[in-house]
């Protein structure tokens, strides 16, 4: 088994380079989060405005057509298109630097026929994407044709880990370590197990690395948090981070934003959105 290194916000933050004074929204990316079936609007926004304040240049969402004018009310900045069916979507694909697949997406047809021309659309390309939510629990049921591959970064939580490994979620919770290890054997490129100290599996010239996260705490028990770290991972990697330094000052940013948060305030009623000023900090050093 590989060893358990353990990773903090202040060990990675070297990584947030300064930007050139030359730098535009096209040098910084653009992000695009597919997600928002009737009923689920709130998910994707969570995500797209994380995204925004990680430092992504440029944050589209495809979503029903339902939630574009709150979803604009709420956050300007977005471009916001409703997506209707596949075809429509094929264009905004086509813009992206990173991809946010997953929150609010459901498992309808619509949620099906969404995540299918997503996955075939970069299977020749190297457009990296975020795994979330019904995003993975479709790919559990085969729902989707995704093989492993270097561009995915999948972010489960333990029932959504027990769903793709076909076990028991408490088999999950007694071995953490193996069933993240198990999901990036599985999957490829890198896997992330939510909860406290989440665990980030990925490999490097030929060797599986395991690593925790330190940073974290039980306010993070709330609706949507799992919705803001796919934004902050789809932000790091629209700037062309690697995947794996996405994935590990994405996680830490995160976290150490819940920290800050409840530090203010109190852990008890923290809401996901509350983490959104830090990591605007977080993200430049700050």
């Amino acid at each position: 088994m590989s060893s358990l290194r353990q990773i903090k916000y202040h060990s990675l933050k070297h990584l947030l380079f300064k930007r050139s004074k030359h730098s535009h929204k096209g040098s910084n990316g653009h992000v695009l989060v597919i997600g928002g079936d009737h009923g689920f609007g709130g998910a994707p926004l969570m995500a797209a405005e994380a995204a925004a304040r990680a430092g992504a240049g440029l944050v589209s969402v495809a979503t029903r057509s339902e939630h574009v004018a709150a979803y604009i009310c709420r956050r300007p900045e977005l471009m916001v298109k409703a997506v209707e069916d596949a075809e429509t979507l094929l264009p905004l694909l086509d813009k992206a630097t990173s991809i946010v697949i997953g929150p609010g997406l459901g498992q309808s047809q619509w949620s099906i026929n969404c995540a299918k021309a997503t996955f075939e659309f970069i299977s020749d390309k190297e457009i990296p994407i975020i795994i979330d939510a019904d995003a993975l629990n479709l790919l559990s049921q085969n729902k989707i044709d995704a093989p492993p591959s270097k561009q995915f970064i999948l972010t489960p939580h333990p029932g959504e880990a027990s769903r793709l490994l076909g076990c028991k979620c408490e088999e999950v919770k007694a071995d953490r370590t193996e069933a993240c290890l198990h999901l990036h054997q599985k999957y490829g490129g890198v896997c992330l197990l939510k909860g406290a100290e989440t665990l980030i599996a990925t490999e490097s010239n030929g060797r599986v690395l395991l690593e925790s996260c330190t940073h974290g705490n039980p306010g993070m028990g709330s609706g949507g948090m799992g919705d803001i770290l796919s934004g902050v991972l789809g932000g790091l990697l629209a700037q062309h981070f690697s995947l794996i330094d996405s994935a590990r000052l994405g996680v830490c940013i995160h976290s150490l934003s819940a920290d800050l948060a409840a530090a203010a305030s109190g852990e008890r009623g923290l809401l996901a959105t509350d983490l959104l000023p830090y990591i605007h900090k977080l993200a430049n050093n700050v």
